[in-house]
């Protein structure tokens, strides 16, 4: 998820640390020290679909990656292998004969190695993608079995040079191989696997025939997964593009929400005049509550920051959407200093962690259902923390 994700190039830095907060179990899916009396507490609801999930919920953001490059089979699995309850695999664009593969974003100069190519060398391309001039390679020129030929990079190497480590171990992995590993990791695990796909630029891809919800709708039903209890949650930036899943499937949908100022590209192509803020009221709280089951909020919406990085008061976004029947997810959670607040930040370095238990605390305190963290170990042993305080 996160285009405008805030912090999303923090750079510099050259710290070492432990690469991983806590021991895993493979197989087990737990993290060590992770007591049955910490998950029960947090299986505060029944039966199935969304209410089946531990509360608050640790979603691992395009897997474990704080550890691995995102959206790779090495890191959701490391995702599941630590604990998670949810690996959102995948932020879903389109390739040129209309595939569905999971990319942070289109442009993949900075996620994989394309650049090394000669032979896509003349596909380099400068586009206006959501108003933004973009320069780069896109997945919507090239076929899916060309993209089967470029390798996974990290995307952040200023932030998290131990990912480098791993370029070049996993391939682009397409919506529909990650729905069949989802089954198979099902079955090796004992327990169910959780995804949450977001589609990525739905005006933009709709205008150039490759509308993204018809195909993820298609996959889910040839899947059986396209039920209010299947455990694929579906979540977008663009409101019309959940409203569209909406009467395709009976999936749990999610709104996407970035900082208050913002108006989503969908707004900004139909010229409804509306922005983040207007969504966040109460009366724009119920709209959505018309047709999604929660929000997937910045964490400035739960906790804003002053201009020094510091948190402030909560606001009333929790209380509010909760009044509505929406769960809250929100985004994203990093142990590195710079994606942290200013309050919770050691020392200068880039790559260093700073207290990120600090932080998850004040999050979870405010009543939040999850969120999203690059590092799910860690997001998990906070949770232990909160749960057992």
């Amino acid at each position: 998820m996160g285009t405008q994700e805030s912090n999303e190039q923090a750079g510099g830095g050259t710290g070492r640390r432990a690469l991983l907060g806590a021991a895993v179990l493979g197989a087990g899916g737990a993290v060590l020290g992770l007591s049955g009396t910490a998950r029960a507490a947090g299986a505060r609801h029944g039966g199935g679909g969304l209410k089946s999930l531990p509360v608050p919920t640790v979603i691992g953001h395009r897997g474990a990656s704080g550890y691995r490059p995102e959206h790779t089979f090495g890191s959701y699995e490391l995702a599941l292998d630590m604990g998670a309850d949810i690996v959102e695999a995948g932020d879903l664009v389109p390739t040129k004969d209309g595939h569905l593969v999971c990319r942070h974003e289109p442009e993949i100069g900075q996620t994989t190695d394309v650049a090394d190519h000669p032979e896509f060398a003349d596909r380099k391309r400068t586009k206006v993608l959501d108003g933004v001039s973009t320069t780069g390679w896109f997945t919507e020129d090239f076929t899916l079995a060309e993209l089967k030929t470029l390798r996974a990079v990290e995307r952040i190497p200023a932030n998290r040079p131990h990912n480098t480590l791993y370029n070049g171990r996993w391939e682009i992995p397409a919506f529909e191989e990650v729905l069949k590993w989802q089954d198979e990791q099902t079955r090796k695990r004992g327990r169910q696997v959780w995804i949450y796909p977001e589609t990525k630029h739905p005006t933009y891809f709709r205008k150039l025939g490759l509308g993204l919800e018809e195909r993820v709708a298609k996959l889910l039903r040839k899947y059986g997964k396209d039920k209010r209890t299947s455990p694929v949650i579906l979540q977008s930036f663009e409101p019309t593009s959940i409203q569209r899943l909406n009467t395709l499937v009976d999936n749990p949908l999610a709104v996407l929400l970035s900082a208050a100022g913002d108006r989503p590209w969908d707004f900004v192509e139909s010229g409804d005049p509306r922005t983040v803020a207007d969504l966040i009221t109460p009366r724009g709280l119920r709209e959505i509550a018309g047709y999604a089951q929660g929000i997937g909020p910045t964490l400035d919406l739960i906790v804003p920051r002053d201009s020094g990085g510091r948190l402030t008061e909560p606001t009333t976004l929790v209380r509010d959407a909760h009044k509505v029947g929406l769960v809250l997810h929100p985004w994203t959670m990093r142990n590195e200093n710079p994606f942290l607040p200013a309050d919770f930040r050691k020392g200068t370095d880039a790559d260093a962690y700073g207290d990120v238990f600090g932080a998850f605390k004040t999050y979870f305190a405010t009543g939040i259902d999850g969120v999203f963290t690059d590092n799910p170990d860690t997001g998990l042993l906070a949770r232990e923390d909160f749960l057992n305080s």
